[in-house]
């Protein structure tokens, strides 16, 4: 999805196999609650200055917190070296929030990345692809009976 071509027509959220996209109804830049600059305490709670607000009409989805992933990126760019192993682990909100380490963040493609193992569980699973969608989520499936066989 490219975000500033977005005109709102909703046809990605008709056609999305996953029913992720949502409609954006909402004025988030009009609202009166905080400062949009920062200059208080609430409006730095509730902003974050690597995301843009985006206005009412546009369609909206999860992007992995990209901004995240890009500040690793530039980060190691910057030093000279490749992104380490283990270096994305936890570069999403939900991930970092989460306490009981359900859910994880890292990188498939570097063999040393844990997440590759998880990928890799014969438990492991991708929503829909018996259709052939190719997603970058992965869940496991749960484990329902315990006892030894």
């Amino acid at each position: 999805m490219t975000y500033n071509r977005c005109i709102g027509t909703r046809y990605c959220a008709n056609n999305c196999p996953y029913r992720v996209r949502r409609f954006n109804w909402f004025k988030y830049n009009e609202n009166s609650e905080f400062d949009f600059n920062m200059n208080d305490d609430y409006g730095k709670m509730v902003l974050n200055p690597d995301v843009a607000v985006r206005s009412r009409g546009v369609m909206e989805k999860c992007s992995f917190c990209i901004q995240g992933t890009q500040q690793v990126i530039l980060n190691a760019k910057k030093e000279g070296r490749k992104v380490a192993a283990g270096e994305f682990n936890n570069a999403t909100a939900c991930s970092s929030a989460c306490a009981t380490g359900a859910l994880v963040f890292g990188d498939v493609n570097e063999e040393k990345d844990p997440i590759v193992a998880l990928k890799e569980d014969k438990r492991a699973y991708r929503l829909l692809e018996a259709i052939g969608t190719d997603n970058n989520v992965v869940y496991q499936v749960k484990v329902r009976n315990t006892e030894e066989a």
